[in-house]
């Protein structure tokens, strides 16, 4: 990304609703993976917001960018290191779990090597946790903002997983609730080629109103409903 977008995300990324939102699932599907005590990676963890939220010893990050890297390990207190999740800098079965948030998707990722990068380094039964921007007919300014080159349906992911190695996939769609704004926003009143992208500082009633929405949706979901569409899939899989 763009060295101002890393700096819209650094300050919004620990009190932004959707940051929020999606920092909860993340965590959420780790400790429903059970994991296990051992290390766990944030591939490519930006500015740090994550890791900071674990907020556990054992997690390791790892940032392309080296001031995002640096930022990172500022935030979180985590060791994090500067490399590509194209070719991770670790040994076979270094790690039990895997977090990559909304990386896959990344115009600098290559999906095929990250995927087997991930496979490579989890032991035996760990667990690969992504988060990725969902529809691909959703497309839009802000995706070209954030470097965003793929979106990705509950079957795509599945199938690209699949292919990788792993298995006992789940994907979900969430932050389907407020779909309706998402393409409101995306589609009709920032749809210009040169419009932002939609990461920075809402005013305090609006950001606790979509909270609450996400909120609503991640009960509803840990009830066992699963939304046929979401503007975003939370994903586990399983190294065999």
């Amino acid at each position: 990304m763009e060295a101002d977008e890393y700096a819209l995300m650094d300050a919004a990324e620990q009190a932004m609703w959707w940051y929020r939102a999606m920092h909860g699932h993340a965590a959420a599907a780790v400790a429903d993976a059970r994991p296990g005590g051992g290390a766990l990676l944030d591939a490519g963890c930006g500015t740090g917001g994550f890791l900071a939220r674990l907020g556990r010893a054992g997690c390791v990050g790892l940032e392309y960018n080296p001031a995002a890297a640096r930022r990172a390990a500022e935030k979180s207190a985590a060791a994090v290191v500067a490399g590509s999740v194209n070719e991770l800098p670790f040994g076979d079965a270094s790690f039990a779990a895997i977090t990559s948030l909304d990386v896959l998707c990344h115009a600098g990722a290559e999906p095929a090597a990250l995927l087997a990068e991930s496979l490579r380094v989890l032991r035996p039964g760990g667990v690969l946790v992504l988060n990725l921007p969902a529809l691909p007919w959703l497309s839009s300014a802000h995706d070209a903002r954030v470097f965003t080159v793929r979106r990705y349906t509950r079957a795509s992911i599945t199938a690209e997983l699949r292919a990788a190695g792993f298995v006992d996939i789940r994907a979900r769609y969430w932050n389907a609730l407020l779909l309706p704004l998402m393409i409101l926003q995306r589609k009709v009143l920032q749809a210009g080629a040169g419009a932002p992208s939609d990461v920075g500082a809402f005013p305090a009633w609006l950001d606790t109103l979509l909270f609450a929405a996400t909120r609503l949706e991640a009960g509803l979901m840990r009830l066992g409903l699963q939304f046929p569409v979401g503007g975003s899939l939370i994903v586990t899989a399983t190294r065999p």
